[in-house]
């Protein structure tokens, strides 16, 4: 059974740094594409971030581009979003998510497998 466990998050101030982790077990990461998706409080679900299992290729969505990375560590079955040049809008619960599959999507109904969601808080 798939499970994902997340960890990181927290408060920061404008401008500052978080990185999430999302550790799986019961699978071989090798095999699962990957997404983190964050949810606000009056908004829908958005993609932030995929990363493809085939190749290792990433995608982001264009609010994020440029401060937030996806990367994975093979050996720890971990997946990382490095969250820089933190924004208040940036505030949510943020998600990562698998399915086994060799390209990602962007859309959060192609993922099974999730983790329990950690909370970001960007604010002065």
């Amino acid at each position: 059974q798939v499970q994902l466990v997340q960890s990181g998050g927290g408060l920061v101030q404008p401008g500052g740094s978080l990185r999430l982790s999302c550790t799986g077990s019961g699978f071989n990461l090798d095999y699962y594409s990957f997404g983190w998706f964050r949810s606000a409080p009056g908004k829908e679900r958005e993609v932030v971030s995929i990363m493809s299992s085939a190749d290792g290729s990433t995608g982001y969505a264009d609010s994020v581009k440029g401060r937030f990375t996806i990367s994975r560590d093979k050996a720890k079955n971990t997946v990382y979003l490095q969250m820089n040049s933190l924004k208040p809008e940036d505030t949510a619960v943020y998600y990562c998510a698998a399915e086994r599959r060799a390209l990602a999507t962007y859309h959060n109904g192609d993922y099974r497998s999730w983790g329990q969601g950690t909370q970001v808080t960007v604010s002065s």
